[in-house]
């Protein structure tokens, strides 16, 4: 018998998996999340997932674990992810209790399960604090403490993509100004060079291509990915002067982007991070990539 069902719901993908007792995934399966429907059609697309997993554990799992896209509330068990514009209060837990029932089952937010995998299963494997962080569409972000996730009052703590680097800055789609996620997202990246004079080599503007650009030598792309890694710098130096940090491990599209975005985010984070404790503090990329969600969901579920 598998030992954890995980679920990832996203705004682009929901998926589901099995894990064993070690926490290693044997079984995936992925679909389209359809968040542009209303609430059911959503929910729909969930339901069928746990049969399918379900099915391929023979119908029976010790725990359940749910990561999702937030705002969500781990008291009352809700969800309301900002891409998933029909789950509002969507009352996620219950309904997957109900639908796999018998099984204790936790809910957190997406960043705190990244961030959770990668402690336990990936490049955080040791260290006692640290911070996860995806750096894509947007910035988001969850904290292990004491080797132990941290969820806050709510469940929203590590919200880190909403820290203010510039109190003049763009409106954020959170309703604040000046937040990381305006400056340092593969979108905000892209915008910025498309006012400054970036003419893209082809027909797609995207975060790939200004990357593309970059590595090319673009001054302009170069100017865009470095005013985006001086933002993370000083969000990450101000996160880890609070909660004491070892270890950030930075996933996402845009982490992809490799030395490109590794070498001046740690140029910058040397100039910011000068308190000594926070001497050997280490930005390194994200090793378990778009599963890291769904081990960290199942890690969850097995603290229970």
């Amino acid at each position: 018998m598998a030992d954890v069902l995980a679920l990832d719901v996203g705004g682009t993908k929901i998926a589901a998996g099995l894990a064993d007792a070690d926490g290693t995934l044997v079984y995936t399966a992925v679909r389209p999340t359809r968040g542009d429907r209303d609430a059911e059609v959503v929910w729909a697309v969930v339901a069928e997932l746990l049969d399918d997993v379900l099915a391929q554990a023979g119908g029976r799992v010790r725990a359940v674990g749910i990561g999702s896209a937030g705002p969500v509330d781990v008291n009352a068990g809700t969800v309301s992810p900002i891409n998933i514009p029909g789950w509002r209060g969507f009352a996620l837990r219950d309904r997957v209790a109900a639908a796999v029932p018998g099984v204790p089952v936790a809910l957190g937010g997406d960043g705190v399960c990244m961030a959770l995998g990668e402690h336990r299963h990936g490049a955080g494997r040791g260290t006692r604090s640290m911070l996860g962080m995806v750096v894509s569409t947007g910035v988001g972000g969850g904290l292990v403490l004491d080797g132990v996730p941290f969820h806050g009052r709510t469940g929203n703590a590590g919200h880190v993509g909403h820290v203010v680097v510039d109190p003049g800055g763009e409106a954020c789609r959170c309703g604040g100004r000046g937040c990381v996620e305006t400056v340092s997202s593969g979108p905000s990246m892209v915008r910025w060079a498309l006012a400054n004079g970036w003419t893209p080599a082809g027909p797609d503007a995207d975060a790939k291509a200004l990357g593309a650009a970059a590595e090319a030598g673009d001054p302009v792309a170069l100017r865009a990915f470095r005013r985006g890694t001086d933002a993370l710098a000083a969000m990450i130096a101000s996160v880890a002067a609070v909660c004491d940090l070892n270890l950030v491990v930075i996933g996402g599209g845009v982490a992809k982007s490799g030395a490109l975005l590794f070498d001046p985010l740690r140029a910058a984070l040397s100039a910011y991070a000068r308190l000594d404790f926070l001497t050997g503090l280490q930005v390194v990329p994200a090793e378990l990539g778009g599963e890291a969600g769904l081990v960290g969901a199942a890690a969850l579920a097995a603290l229970r």
